[in-house]
């Protein structure tokens, strides 16, 4: 199956918008600069498999609920932490409430949850909100060691 969904995200470093798609080989790069892109995307029971266990760099998965106060804390630094890590990981935002299978399948006890995914295997998860920093700390030592993915 091949998505044809994407977001428009703006480039940090030059301010062009670029359509990104939600699944793709590599990591998006703007149009305009060539830098790398925030990569964050929605996915669901359906397309969970491409979206983020089919990525060729690390997904950082947030389990998340709109009823969820600590969910819309966490949101804004999550995706701090997607742009500092621009072309490094990508960011998928699950709601639980909407994608009941994904909640079974990893077990979500509390929201929100979050998960390192390397190549469809969890190699780190935590559950509550944390700051920018933290949130970024704990990124990069889940996927300190990975060989780098190829260009995008």
């Amino acid at each position: 199956m091949s998505t044809v969904r994407a977001t428009d995200v703006t480039c940090p470093r030059c301010g062009r918008t670029n359509r990104v798609p939600v699944a793709a080989a590599g990591w998006p790069r703007c149009g305009n600069c060539e830098g790398p892109l925030p990569w964050i995307a929605d996915a669901g029971d359906d397309d969970f498999a491409e979206v983020v266990e089919r990525a060729t760099v690390p997904v950082v998965v947030d389990l998340w609920a709109t009823w969820c106060g600590p969910c819309r804390m966490v949101s804004p630094a999550l995706e701090k932490v997607a742009a500092d890590l621009a072309g490094r990981i990508k960011l998928v935002k699950v709601d639980v409430d909407r994608n009941p299978r994904l909640a079974r399948r990893f077990e979500v006890q509390a929201v929100p949850t979050l998960l390192v995914l390397d190549k469809g295997r969890t190699v780190a998860r935590q559950t509550g909100a944390a700051p920018a920093p933290v949130l970024r700390r704990w990124v990069e030592q889940s996927i300190a060691g990975r060989a780098p993915a190829g260009k995008g």
